[in-house]
């Protein structure tokens, strides 16, 4: 599975000299010039769902009209209409992770079945998965408790975590972050959020702003690093790996599946 190619309709796609080189992205400016919408006056928030648009159309999910649609939106009269967003990456703790890879896992058992290259199998969108929602408190009190804590969560969950480990040395574009690390969402504050992605795209670097969904009920959190951030549960975060974008209603600032 790869990222389908995108096209670029409206001639945004500029290039930026920095210290680490020239990179590639999407201008909103260049739009609002095209005549589409005046995007300037919208709130950032809006312009990170706009810009993510405008990246990924293709010309199938994402289409042309996809991207007028998004940049035309008028908070005065929002409309019912769904608009295509697609995240810069994924967040996954491990109660709905584990079976997101035993579906990766079942789709290349497929794959071999069929006689086809099993690893072509791989995330779309870049995955990271915190194991954190199997925390148990046995010790406490003492200065060698986390280390203890974490051999007993090691014993009672070693299949799972076996699991997952061989899932990160299979799959491309997904990462696990081991127990005794971290919650989940601060993980993601603190390590994983970049607030500027970047990825690897016709010989050059693209740069664009990082978004993400995330099944961990304080996704949201990371929104204080000016990092576009929804809750979303297991099937739909599956679903956006997989590369289907998440559906953003025009009525209302949440987005909904």
């Amino acid at each position: 599975m790869t990222m389908r190619a995108s096209l670029d309709s409206f001639n945004t796609k500029r290039t930026l000299d920095t210290a680490g080189g020239s990179v590639a992205y999407r201008s909103l400016p260049a739009l609002e010039e095209a005549g589409v919408a005046k995007i300037s006056r919208l709130p950032f928030s809006i312009r990170v769902v706009i810009e993510s648009v405008l990246r990924s159309e293709d010309g199938k999910i994402v289409t042309k009209d996809d991207v007028e649609r998004a940049a035309k939106y008028d908070p005065a009269a929002p409309g019912s209409e769904a608009v295509p967003y697609m995240p810069a990456r994924v967040l996954m703790q491990d109660f709905t992770g584990v079976p997101a890879v035993v579906d990766l896992a079942a789709l290349r058992s497929a794959m071999h079945r069929f006689g086809f290259n099993p690893e072509r199998i791989n995330p779309i969108l870049p995955v990271d998965l915190v194991i954190d929602h199997s925390v148990q408190v046995d010790v406490f009190g003492s200065a060698d408790a986390l280390a203890r804590n974490a051999t007993f969560e090691f014993d009672r969950n070693r299949e799972r975590y076996e699991f997952l480990r061989w899932g990160q040395r299979a799959f491309e574009n997904f990462r696990v972050v081991p127990p005794a690390n971290g919650i989940c969402h601060q993980v993601n504050l603190e390590y994983l959020a970049r607030v500027v992605q970047t990825r690897k795209e016709d010989g050059g670097t693209f740069a664009f702003p990082d978004s993400l969904v995330g099944t961990d009920s304080h996704t949201t959190m990371v929104n204080g690093l000016g990092v576009l951030g929804w809750g979303v549960g297991g099937i739909e975060a599956e679903a956006v790996m997989l590369g289907q974008p998440f559906s953003c209603c025009r009525r209302r600032s949440s987005a909904c599946a």
